[in-house]
């Protein structure tokens, strides 16, 4: 494969991923907070990858690669979160109360988003959204970097 292809693999990777957490969301699941940080990167990768075929600039590869791993990294970071492995953001996590006033309980109530990030809402073979994206998006990244710099040490061609 070209690197060309490879770079397009990879952005038709990214825009799957994006499409499929819109087709969830859709179904009825609705995102959190970490949900919606893994979109971002997402796009990046697919702006970076359409900027890759238009302008071939071997620099834009490098950043869809660390696009790639920042989806992947927050999906892990989430997918941990999820299983209680470690705490998530206060603002999208259940946590302790406390040492609030009722005043503070109620506002903290109020501003809390509806979907938290500590529960999984859907999972295939014991993975939750946030497990397969990171999984996919650290399968994305190989794929980007393969593209920046070749499969076993040669080049790979444009």
């Amino acid at each position: 494969m070209t690197r060309t292809q490879f770079a397009l693999l990879a952005t038709v990777g990214s825009a799957g991923l994006l499409g499929g957490a819109f087709v969830f969301q859709y179904l009825g699941y609705a995102p959190c907070k970490m949900c919606i940080w893994q979109r971002y990167p997402h796009a990046v990768a697919i702006a970076l990858g359409l900027a890759f075929l238009a302008f071939r600039h071997r620099a834009l590869l490098w950043l869809g690669m660390l696009a790639a791993l920042a989806t992947s990294a927050v999906g892990f970071y989430h997918a941990g979160v999820e299983r209680e492995w470690w705490e998530g953001p206060a603002s999208c996590s259940s946590g302790g109360i406390g040492g609030l006033s009722v005043d503070e309980l109620l506002n903290q109530i109020l501003a809390a988003p509806v979907v938290r990030c500590d529960e999984i809402a859907w999972q295939l073979a014991g993975i939750s959204m946030a497990g397969w994206n990171a999984v996919f998006s650290l399968a994305l990244a190989a794929i980007w970097l393969i593209a920046a710099v070749g499969l076993q040490g040669e080049r790979v061609a444009q």
